[in-house]
């Protein structure tokens, strides 16, 4: 469902970026797929102060307005992303020191895949959970489920910055004293002001001969049914302490990031499987706009995919 919101309770509304547009859509098309629901775990070694640790967070909701955002598609030509005046941040607190610590792993691995099943309703705010559990008298787990369409990577360690600085002055006695941030909704203005023509004109340029991303080949579905493959799998390798020095050195002695090499590394995988010398793929990329003073303390999805 997509209810009105009270409107009484709206501070702001605007247009999405086009990597929100793709995300809502996606997150509309199967809702309960936990593609785009971002879980971050953590351990927490302290005698954490709850009550300050959850105004902390309550801190944060005011301060940010992405926190504070649901997304609207039913009723207007365009989505739009509306920010309420206030929320209530649903904050879970459960103590497990009776549990035996290989049960609390077990049962920490339940709730995180019930967490992202259970995933959001975009149409209503706040598109974020918390759960602080305690799992021995100086340890707690901390998890933040959030959906992917608020916030980028660069966003988490400012927000983890900014609620720990929260959370030592409220502990303190204190009110927090952080410097003003700039809006995510001035990205979403200086995005509008881009000019699109002489975007697609380069882009249709730059990929001129292709017209859809290079194929891995490996990917295609067997013929046989009943060995197609049920859903996507997701892998993991660890690499040698010899081999991480040994990129290491190589991404200092070329000047370049480690995943400017895995990249490489990908483009020539592709080529060899596909039989092709010129490839493309999408990528990731930061989107923050050096012309845009203040850019880099934004909280909020600043991200585009682009063709490489």
């Amino acid at each position: 469902m997509n209810a009105a919101p009270d409107m009484r309770n709206i501070e702001a509304v605007y247009p999405l970026s086009p990597i929100q547009q793709g995300l809502l859509f996606h997150s509309l098309y199967a809702p309960n797929s936990g593609v785009y629901i971002e879980q971050l775990v953590c351990t927490l070694q302290a005698d954490i102060d709850v009550s300050a640790f959850s105004r902390a967070w309550d801190y944060m909701i005011r301060r940010h307005a992405p926190l504070r955002t649901a997304f609207a598609w039913k009723s207007q030509d365009q989505p739009l992303q509306a920010v309420h005046r206030a929320v209530e941040l649903p904050f879970v607190q459960e103590d497990w020191r009776t549990i035996a610590p290989d049960e609390q792993e077990q049962r920490l691995d339940r709730w995180l895949a019930d967490e992202r099943t259970r995933g959001f309703d975009v149409a209503k705010a706040p598109l974020m959970r918390l759960a602080l559990v305690r799992v021995a008298d100086h340890v707690w787990r901390f998890v933040w489920t959030h959906h992917h369409l608020l916030l980028d990577g660069w966003s988490l360690p400012l927000v983890l910055q900014e609620v720990f600085a929260a959370y030592e002055a409220y502990r303190n006695g204190s009110d927090p004293a952080l410097p003003p941030v700039r809006p995510y909704r001035d990205y979403i203005a200086w995005l509008r002001k881009q000019d699109l023509a002489a975007a697609e004109t380069y882009w249709r340029a730059a990929l001129a001969g292709f017209s859809t991303p290079t194929p891995l080949v490996v990917d295609r579905l067997p013929a046989a049914p009943h060995t197609r493959p049920q859903g996507v799998a997701q892998c993991s390798t660890t690499l040698s302490a010899e081999t991480t020095r040994a990129l290491t050195a190589l991404t200092q002695r070329v000047a370049v990031t480690l995943g400017t090499v895995l990249q490489g590394a990908w483009a020539l995988l592709l080529s060899r499987y596909s039989g092709e010398t010129d490839v493309a793929f999408g990528v990731t990329t930061s989107g923050r706009p050096a012309e845009l003073p203040g850019v880099e303390r934004m909280v909020g999805l600043c991200i585009n995919t682009l063709p490489l």
